[in-house]
């Protein structure tokens, strides 16, 4: 865990790997629920059984389920004490170069590509932020994102 006292010493970290998250493992049952929330019971994501004969050998989790986790990866790898709130802006760019078999064990490495102030004394961060699967040859997910984040 990097932890900063004010966002002006996250900004001067522009352009530098800033932290690399904690893995955290994929299971069926995260897979299901987020099935079942989002309405996409697809045979490869939520069919255990069928799946085994699939392209994947094994069940495997939805993209988005994996895009969903940058705010967890963030969470236990950056604390900023003067930061009283943080929201999501958006995203600039998505792609999921390889699958993430149920059982996988993910982390993130997040880079911070730009930090512009806005309003309020916030700033807004865009981030890369590259999802790797442990033992995996390529990223899962790569994500450039958006945040700001607010004194």
């Amino acid at each position: 865990m990097k932890t900063l006292q004010t966002l002006s010493e996250l900004a001067a970290l522009t352009g530098q790997e800033v932290v690399v998250s904690d893995w955290i493992t994929i299971t069926q049952e995260q897979v299901n629920l987020f099935a079942q929330a989002t309405g996409d019971h697809q045979w490869i994501h939520v069919d255990v059984e069928k799946a085994k004969t699939g392209p994947f050998g094994s069940t495997i989790a939805h993209g988005y389920l994996t895009l969903s986790l940058l705010p967890k990866f963030f969470e236990s790898s950056l604390r900023i004490l003067d930061a009283r709130m943080g929201v999501n802006y958006g995203l600039n760019k998505v792609r999921f170069p390889a699958p993430v078999p149920v059982g996988s064990r993910l982390r993130a490495r997040m880079k911070l590509l730009k930090c512009e102030s806005i309003d309020q004394g916030g700033f807004q961060l865009t981030w890369e932020s590259t999802i790797e699967r442990e033992g995996g040859s390529k990223p899962v997910c790569v994500a450039e994102s958006m945040a700001r984040y607010y004194p």
